[in-house]
């Protein structure tokens, strides 16, 4: 059986209360509202069965409305990752590796092309509800993509493979842009150059870094190297959950060439894939001591695309299984 986050089915019923819906309109929900405290995730079909729902009870757009609500935390750990992303496109890259590895209730295609770029969601939409959770879906990454960036970027094309429903200001306002219905895909198009937009963190990181390589040279003196070691393990830890990083990708950012960053790393007597290993270890030890996140997103958080492949690593760095690491706690 499929799940979904209940911090999504708690955003719909909170929405539409604001919308002026009854609280009686809930008394008969298969998940009460005084027990979503005590879950962390409700079946795909109530999810959908509540959008239908509410798509009933406070008219066409709805889905919309909510989905534009949405903050990356309501994402769990999968937002958590969007917000140490270095472009705005990344939240659909991560986004498939997300699902791919915890779940199959989303699947996300990025399409470049040019100047304009696709993203589909390959979720068919097999009942009505499904449909409605395509449109917040879509509606919330605008949202997410506008945050992360801190800028107005709109997308220049929305499509979905349902029909149109009686009442389109809500799809109008969300989107700013062409929205076509009955289509065979469902995707949404940005100029690809928005895609790779650096997002507001990463300007911050970049510039800071960049900073410092004009200062090494103004001043004739190199930063320490342990300070390049503490920021290249702080760039691994951001990059994680999108992949294994490779050293040409964090020398970019830290302003240095791939060789650079080599000899500056065995000042430390440290090799860049050293490094990548010890920040996934000490990642997963943190995640397994300080929080209740599943194996499988620790899993994601430490750049692997199997679970399996994680807790064989593990048990390769500390001799013991995760669940056991975590038990012994």
């Amino acid at each position: 059986m499929q799940y979904i986050s209940v911090s999504l089915y708690r955003k719909m019923i909170n929405h539409a209360l604001s919308e002026g819906i009854d609280r009686s309109a809930f008394d008969d929900l298969p998940v009460p509202m005084a027990t979503l405290d005590n879950i962390q995730a409700v079946p795909a079909e109530l999810f959908f069965a509540l959008h239908e729902q509410l798509d009933n009870a406070l008219g066409p757009g709805f889905s919309v409305r909510v989905g534009q609500q949405m903050k990356m935390d309501d994402y769990g750990v999968l937002g958590l990752s969007w917000k140490t992303c270095a472009k705005a496109g990344e939240i659909y890259e991560r986004s498939e590796r997300y699902f791919k590895l915890l779940s199959n209730t989303y699947v996300f295609k990025v399409e470049a092309a040019g100047e304009v770029s696709r993203v589909h969601l390959l979720r068919e939409p097999y009942r009505r509800g499904v449909a409605l959770s395509n449109e917040a879906t879509f509606a919330a990454t605008v949202v997410v993509l506008q945050a992360m960036t801190e800028t107005d970027i709109h997308p220049v094309e929305v499509a979905f493979q349902h029909q149109a429903p009686a009442d389109l200001s809500s799809h109008e306002a969300a989107f700013q842009c062409p929205v076509k219905f009955g289509q065979s895909h469902n995707y949404i198009a940005y100029r690809t150059a928005d895609l790779n937009r650096r997002t507001a963190k990463a300007d911050v990181s970049i510039n800071r870094f960049l900073v410092e390589r004009v200062e090494e040279e103004a001043k004739g003196i190199e930063v320490s190297p342990l300070k390049v070691a503490a920021d290249v393990e702080a760039l691994i830890k951001d990059a994680l959950p999108g992949g294994i990083p490779g050293i040409l990708q964090i020398g970019e950012h830290m302003g240095m060439s791939s060789r650079t960053l080599t000899r500056r790393l065995s000042e430390s007597g440290l090799s860049f894939r050293e490094m990548v290993r010890n920040t996934q270890e000490k990642v997963a030890r943190e995640l397994l001591r300080d929080t209740a996140h599943s194996i499988g997103e620790i899993a994601f958080e430490t750049g692997f695309s199997e679970q399996s492949a994680f807790s064989r690593a593990f048990k390769r760095w500390t001799g013991q299984s995760p669940v056991a690491y975590r038990n012994n706690l």
